[in-house]
């Protein structure tokens, strides 16, 4: 069971507004892989939106587009990614780095790979207070201790000389977030933040994370496969499978009443507390890499227990309906599911 969280408000205008994304990558003489297809969704301030689903399904690239951080070569990009009236996939490279960092941040998945192993901690963080804020050296050095005090590091002082190879997995990782929050961002993007870590840090982590954005009513885009993530984290949540959102809701709808075949399947496929002894987990059956192109079909058609003819014949489209978004010919009907995934 989760904490409740305080009502967010929601004002009229987004934050952040991605409509229609599009990522694909091609080589000369192959086959374009799209990647990401017909993504839109809005972040408003101070909410926290989850974009879930397993490896593949093409989250990161979705974020790495929004950061224009993807490869100029062989990536084609569509759509809008639309900050401040502005449309991001159309900025140039000296106005992307401007904003990234100090409006927009990213935590990125792996510590280790994120942070230059050759390269003092205090350097790394100083840098970006000093790119963004225009402090001198040592004022940008007090600000780093500062941060790194406040996201829980011991000793501060003496970590900011050390390197990464000298931090543990948490700490690491407790590095990279004051980084992202070291100019006050209005948008914090976390790409699955806790994937290295053991439990018990990765439950630190996220109550870090989750006091210092609601500190400072920044927005957060939690990117994960963590559905334990998302149940203690987000306000509204995204399921993306093969490059698409295939159901969109809010936090408590989507695990009381799930309808997307998929969204069930992740929810069935995690231990539950009030599960009988010896309950066996019910797993989505085969891999990620079944799919069908979304040109043909749904591409979750050859996984799915709920699949009709239409499934394989027609592309389902994303419907609005009262509560939700969904696209999916038969989805799963509340009563037989009610209570078969409750938190």
């Amino acid at each position: 069971m989760t904490a409740q969280h305080p009502p967010v408000s929601t004002p009229t205008e987004p934050l952040l507004s991605v409509r229609d994304l599009g990522v694909r990558f091609g080589v000369r003489g192959q086959k374009e892989i799209h990647a990401v297809d017909e993504v839109s969704f809005d972040i408003r301030p101070g909410q926290h939106v989850g974009l879930v689903g397993e490896s593949g399904s093409g989250k990161s690239v979705t974020s790495l587009a929004i950061m224009g951080l993807l490869p100029r070569r062989g990536v084609r990009t569509s759509g809008e990614v639309i900050w401040g009236g502005r449309n991001l996939l159309t900025a140039g490279r000296r106005e992307m780095s401007e904003l990234r960092g100090r409006e927009i941040a990213m935590i990125f998945q792996d510590p280790m790979t994120s942070l230059n192993p050759v390269v003092t901690v205090g350097v790394q963080v100083t840098e970006v207070i000093r790119r963004h804020v225009a402090r001198d050296k040592a004022e940008a050095r007090d600000r780093a201790e500062e941060l790194l005090r406040k996201v829980g590091i011991p000793d501060p002082g003496r970590r900011l000389r050390e390197y990464p190879h000298q931090l543990s997995g948490g700490m690491r990782q407790r590095v990279l977030i004051a980084m992202a929050l070291a100019c006050g961002p209005r948008l914090l993007i976390a790409d699955e933040p806790t994937t290295a870590l053991d439990v018990t840090i990765q439950a630190q982590v996220l109550e870090v994370l989750k006091e210092l954005v609601s500190g400072t009513d920044a927005a957060l885009l939690m990117i994960t496969h963590d559905l334990g993530v998302v149940a203690g984290l987000c306000d509204e949540v995204n399921v993306m499978y093969s490059g698409r959102i295939v159901e969109s809701t809010n936090r408590d709808r989507l695990f009381a009443e799930p309808r997307h075949p998929y969204t069930g399947g992740l929810l069935e496929s995690i231990p539950r507390l009030d599960s009988p002894r010896g309950t066996p987990l019910r797993p989505i059956p085969g891999s990620p890499t079944e799919t069908l192109a979304w040109s043909e079909g749904c591409a979750f058609a050859p996984r799915c227990r709920n699949k009709i003819d239409l499934c394989t014949e027609r592309t389902p489209a994303l419907e609005v309906q009262a509560d939700r978004k969904l696209r999916c010919f038969n989805p799963l009907s509340a009563p037989d599911h009610e209570g078969a995934v409750s938190r």
